[in-house]
């Protein structure tokens, strides 16, 4: 070989060895969300935020297992049908590893059946319904609040009330629904004198006034809604408009997390005040580290303070990541073997799945919450008037009502 050929394989080696070394493949995720209507777009938005926010924190630190988290988005419409194709799609063509952040019990429904097929890890980040629990699947791990929960908690605060009439106004949904039958069953149990009945609303109507007008003449002590936006804007504004509530007789009591939507004043206004609030997240309750990094990056990013459902989507991504650290594998079967077994602090402070049957499946059981009351227009949740504290009873004797 002549030298000029030896000099030239030498230069070619030492260029090669200059080359940046090739990345590994990232780590893909799925998540199968609502950006465009008829599904809440606004739960979305907040689901998406929170799993960016977490992947790029963790990718910033070196990512896992030497590897960069990439989520990978696909808009369901809040639509069972095409949450189903959604995560077929994720599955079986990108070739995700687990799936996050569904946001919507019906379609979670739909979209557990794919997962429980395939065999690949589903983290429910805010599905209700505890139907989605009752199926069993074991591919299947539950962030998300719960009817169960939820119900329990209304029937007792309607019952700390003393309360005689209850109307509920109920999406037709499996969440909406469900939540709403379940709050009539145990508030029989708590207070059986209590008259109680819920009303299903198409969650795709604009004009609520029908099952609102009979109210004027009958008022209830309290509405309860169990409903999502943009339908629990509309009925919420449509009841203000109609003078049902808030007056000194009725109050709204929501269900379903509205008030810390960043979307929630600009939508409602004066149909807000006095709101009752069934919460899960207050800045009273305790946050770990990560929870307040990750609000403190949410208020640099938006402009706005954090709330629930941007935590419990920053949640469900932890709890996958932190799954794949535990497996040193990111095979689906090893993966879910981990998350079902592993030691895990969440962000929100709860620990390791219950193993019991039934809604309880799989579930976080422990989640904390608190009930507060709106009192003005614009009103930051950590400005509300707390009824009910972390961890402290309901006390009725602080709601405060309309003078007129």
């Amino acid at each position: 070989m002549t030298s000029t050929r030896v000099r030239s394989l030498g230069l070619l080696g030492s260029a090669l060895l200059a080359l940046p070394a090739l990345a590994a493949d990232p780590i893909l995720i799925g998540a199968s969300i609502t950006q465009s209507p008829p599904g809440s777009v606004v739960q979305g938005t907040q689901v998406k935020d929170g799993m960016e926010i977490l992947k790029d924190m963790i990718n910033a630190k070196g990512g896992v297992l030497g590897r960069q988290i990439q989520v990978l988005y696909e808009d369901n419409q809040g639509i069972p049908e095409k949450g189903r194709a959604a995560t077929e799609k994720l599955i079986t063509s990108n070739k995700v590893v687990a799936l996050a952040g569904g946001h919507q019990s019906s379609v979670c429904l739909a979209e557990i059946e794919v997962a429980h097929r395939y065999k690949t890890p589903y983290v429910n980040t805010n599905c209700w319904s505890d139907d989605v629990r009752k199926r069993g699947y074991p591919e299947v791990f539950n962030t998300s609040p719960y009817n169960t929960l939820v119900s329990s908690s209304m029937a007792e605060t309607l019952a700390t009330m003393k309360v005689k009439r209850v109307v509920a106004f109920a999406e037709n949904t499996d969440y909406g629904i469900g939540q709403a039958k379940l709050t009539g069953e145990l508030l029989k149990q708590k207070a059986p004198n209590v008259e109680y009945k819920y009303e299903t609303l198409d969650r795709a109507s604009k004009d609520f006034t029908a099952a609102i007008l009979p109210l004027r003449a009958n008022p209830p002590d309290v509405v309860v809604l169990t409903m999502l936006p943009p339908a629990a804007y509309l009925v919420m504004n449509q009841m203000y408009e109609q003078g049902v509530a808030p007056s000194p007789k009725t109050l709204m009591y929501d269900g379903g997390g509205l008030a810390d939507y960043p979307d929630f004043w600009q939508n409602v206004k004066e149909g807000g005040r006095y709101l009752l609030s069934f919460a899960l997240y207050h800045p009273q309750m305790p946050q770990t580290q990560l929870a307040k990094d990750i609000a403190a990056e949410y208020k640099k990013r938006t402009g706005g303070d954090i709330n629930r459902l941007v935590l419990q989507a920053a949640d469900s991504l932890h709890l996958v990541v932190e799954g794949i650290k535990a497996a040193k594998s990111t095979d689906p079967e090893k993966l879910a073997q981990a998350m079902r077994t592993m030691k895990f602090d969440s962000l929100r402070g709860i620990g390791n799945f219950s193993t019991k049957p039934g809604y309880s499946f799989q579930q976080w059981l422990d989640i904390p919450y608190v009930n507060y009351e709106l009192t003005a227009i614009k009103q930051p949740v950590g400005q509300t008037v707390l009824i009910q504290a972390p961890g402290q009873k309901f006390d009725a004797a602080r709601i405060v009502r309309p003078a007129k």
